[in-house]
């Protein structure tokens, strides 16, 4: 896969109108993502990825391991991409869904490892509802009923 087929497919899942927007979203999320997780974690997880957006979870972070909750997450993504937290946060949910279609299992479940789920920790399990829903496709599909829809 390369950038533009990765930019490509999650501009048309974000439904955003153009490559400029998706590019901001992408570097937020991955970026925010790199920050939060050990350097060779980050590595693991972006090693599958386009050269472009492996860098914005390794190369575009200075400081790898940082220690801050799902609250503080969306608040960094939401300012990085210049939209508003609920935005940030459905748009960090889908970009992580999309990256874990395009990497190894084992490096995704390590990911899920650094980032505590519990209800009374920081809520990261958040992150990953669009995941545990199925899918982008099947959570997709869920949200609007699933075959054609009606004009409304």
């Amino acid at each position: 896969m390369n950038f533009d087929e990765f930019t490509g497919d999650v501009q048309h899942r974000l439904e955003l109108p153009g490559t400029g927007e998706t590019v901001r979203a992408i570097r937020a999320t991955l970026m925010t993502l790199g920050q939060r997780i050990p350097e060779g974690a980050a590595e693991d997880l972006a090693a599958s990825l386009p050269m472009e957006i492996r860098w914005y979870m390794t190369g575009a972070v200075h400081e790898h391991g940082q220690r801050f909750d799902w609250t503080e997450f969306v608040s960094r993504v939401s300012e990085i991409e210049g939209v508003d937290p609920p935005e940030a946060a459905y748009h960090a949910r889908v970009i992580v869904d999309y990256v874990h279609t395009q990497v190894p299992q084992s490096d995704f479940q390590q990911l899920r490892n650094q980032l505590p789920e519990d209800r009374e920790d920081e809520n990261w399990g958040k992150l990953f509802e669009v995941i545990d829903a199925g899918g982008w496709g099947d959570a997709e599909e869920a949200q609007t009923g699933g075959g054609p829809q009606p004009d409304g």
